[in-house]
């Protein structure tokens, strides 16, 4: 048991390392692009629902909140928000380039195609609201960031925060583990080389960003919002899934019972919550899941993506989950139908 203990959890650690490389570069890149198109979509729904589409199949849930941040201010109709939910997989997308890079790309294209036919049949029947109404929620745009400014490397360095050096130190930390072989693989093959160079632009982030930056984006963020979460969930399902995997009767049942699988997949993926979604992921990693059951809980949730819609209209909250739901539900049965 302790093997099983010890191997998943660096199996966990390398995932949550890959997760936090690209959190780090997607919000690296985020706040300093954010706005400089959206008033452009206004004028045209079918490229409101492209562009929603192309954010939700961006890892994490910074697409999905850009949107939702559109539609509230009215730049953005019904048929985009819906097409940004269903392409979106929120966290779990990052777990799922980590495990199986290329069947996930597959599912993400797939899922950017369900998204726009679903966004344009959507907006066929959509209701236009009044212009002038007004929304209690708003969600306000970040400042840009200027991330790299040499003038403030050493003077940030020479009063360093804890923020700043609970980063480092927990980077060089893992930096020296894939060097030494306790973490990774053990020879140096291009997964070795790709940590590493992940690892060292870590280092260089946490070293030279503002400090704003630093302990809003990636610390407060990232860090304590996302990353303890999907560290704790990618253990978790690694160990249910060594249970699984050891129990026949389990798996034997699982592999009889699909379309009650499916049910539930679609089921759970009301959850406005990333993590519990991760066990399906983890699941099908080990293909003991079909494609397309986890290609349908995919459609349906949208990790925390919909929660400021949650707080924002509890109405659009539920249109947009039931619609989400069914076409989950008609996509993923299709598909069980046809042994995919």
């Amino acid at each position: 048991m302790t093997e099983v203990f010890i191997s998943t959890l660096k199996q966990t650690m390398m995932i949550t390392a890959f997760v936090l490389f690209m959190m780090v570069v997607i919000e690296y890149i985020n706040v300093q692009s954010r706005n400089l198109w959206a008033e452009k979509l206004q004028k045209s729904p079918f490229l409101q629902i492209i562009i929603a589409a192309l954010l939700g199949i961006t890892p994490g849930c910074m697409g999905a909140f850009t949107v939702v941040s559109l539609y509230t201010h009215r730049m953005m109709g019904l048929a985009g928000l819906v097409a940004v939910m269903i392409a979106t997989s929120g966290d779990e997308a990052f777990v799922m380039l980590s495990l199986f890079p290329g069947r996930a790309l597959l599912l993400n294209g797939i899922m950017l195609a369900i998204a726009i036919v679903a966004g344009w049949v959507v907006h066929l029947f959509e209701h236009k609201k009044p212009a002038d109404e007004i929304h209690g929620f708003e969600v306000h745009e970040e400042d840009i960031c200027r991330c790299f400014d040499k003038t403030i490397v050493f003077p940030q360095l020479k009063r360093i925060t804890f923020e700043r050096s609970l980063l480092i130190i927990s980077t060089f930390l893992f930096t020296l583990m894939i060097v030494i072989g306790i973490l990774g693989p053990h020879e140096w093959n291009w997964k070795k080389f790709t940590f590493l160079l992940g690892a060292l632009f870590l280092l260089f982030v946490f070293i030279t960003v503002p400090n704003h930056f630093l302990k809003e984006h990636l610390y407060n963020h990232i860090l304590k919002k996302h990353l303890l979460r999907i560290f704790l969930w990618t253990w978790g399902a690694f160990l249910v899934l060594h249970f699984v995997e050891s129990n026949l009767a389990l798996t034997n049942l699982m592999e009889n019972n699909q379309t009650v699988v499916l049910l539930i997949a679609v089921l759970m993926g009301i959850i406005p919550e990333s993590g519990p979604h991760l066990f399906l992921v983890t699941l099908f990693s080990q293909n003991l899941l079909p494609f397309s059951i986890l290609l349908a809980n995919s459609i349906v949730q949208d990790g925390h993506g919909m929660l400021p819609l949650l707080a924002e209209s509890r109405k659009d909250f539920v249109k947009v989950k039931v619609i989400n739901l069914l076409v989950g539900l008609l996509v993923g049965y299709l598909l069980l139908v046809f042994n995919i």
